[in-house]
């Protein structure tokens, strides 16, 4: 199978790597000039992903139309600032293909879902979303993980578990494309209070707390968008939601523990300029979407108030504790 990776970030290189075992013919595209040079010299990039080689068959380019021409398969693999201006480049060359997107977010002033910023550039219902806890650091070691695969269409779900299923890797399918989306961005910023709660030295008793009224929060939400309940259950609810609140590997759960830890705004804005946490970025599309909605989720309204607006991180303790 021809497959076309847009994104040379950590996922995306971790996803090549699957793509290869699995015998694909991958086309990774890169915007900057840079960027490609450097990993056609070296294979490389060892500030994401230290170790790792991308196998020499890989095609690396700048060139979306070579990205897209006669490839099966399309994948997504940006931060989802980016995904609008790339579908904008990408229609022109949209030809049948079948597209997943690797995102999780949504986008920033729309509200958008992810599959919403591709419908609105793209002329195709063949669209799937992949996500699961699944660090990009711990795929390329080949060991088991698991990823929920949401789609309307049946053959786009076929075509990602041939690219992506393999002795290792475990894909579960649903036709609940907004659910695993609300999953896999809420989690994100669930894990900023699960950092926020080791900032302040917490125990393991009370992050533990917190996962489980947080998942009850994301049915609440699940609801609130007419999806799927149970999503809450699967690799994208509830086995991410894990993943993400308790490593450190985790942006957004070290972003937590620098606000728990009570610095300096400046402090933040510093590690927020270097660093992409999209929980960030999600908090607040997800706070102005639910208030858009009327929908309140206590949660979420808590680590907005201490992450943007910059309340004092121990409001969550007594939160956790008198939450209804």
């Amino acid at each position: 199978m021809k497959v076309g990776l847009f994104g040379t970030g950590a996922y995306g290189l971790a996803l090549s790597s699957i793509l290869i075992h699995n015998h694909c013919e991958v086309t990774m595209w890169t915007k900057f000039e840079k960027e490609r040079d450097d990993l056609l010299k070296t294979r490389k990039n060892e500030a994401l992903i230290p170790g790792f080689t991308i196998d020499k068959s890989i095609k690396i380019t700048c060139d979306v139309e070579e990205c897209i021409k006669d490839k099966e398969l399309l994948i997504i693999a940006l931060p989802a600032a980016f995904v609008d201006s790339l579908c904008q480049e990408m229609e022109p060359f949209i030809d049948g293909n079948h597209i997943v997107i690797a995102t999780k977010g949504i986008e920033q002033g729309t509200g958008l879902f992810m599959h919403e910023v591709l419908k609105k550039h793209l002329n195709t219902n063949s669209i799937a979303v992949i996500s699961g806890p699944s660090f990009a650091i711990d795929l390329v070691t080949k060991m088991p993980a698991g990823l929920s695969v949401a789609s309307k269409s049946p053959e786009t779900i076929l075509l990602t578990k041939k690219a992506l299923q393999n002795n290792y890797i475990k894909l579960r399918d649903t036709n609940d494309i907004t659910g695993v989306e609300i999953c896999g961005s809420i989690k994100n910023v669930i894990a900023l209070a699960a950092g926020m709660l080791d900032g302040l030295k917490a125990n393991d008793s009370t992050k533990a707390m917190l996962i489980a009224e947080a998942m009850h929060d994301m049915e609440a939400i699940l609801d609130a968008f007419d999806c799927n309940k149970r999503t809450v259950l699967s690799f994208a609810g509830i086995g991410d939601l894990l993943l993400t609140c308790t490593s450190v590997k985790s942006r957004n759960f070290r972003l937590g523990k620098l606000i728990g830890e009570k610095p300096s705004r400046e402090e933040v804005d510093a590690f927020l300029s270097t660093t992409t946490v999209e929980g960030y970025y999600t908090l607040e599309s997800i706070y102005q979407l639910l208030k858009d909605k009327e929908v309140t989720i206590p949660i979420i309204d808590l680590i907005y108030e201490i992450a943007v607006q910059g309340k004092d991180p121990e409001l969550l303790l007594a939160f956790l504790v008198f939450k209804s």
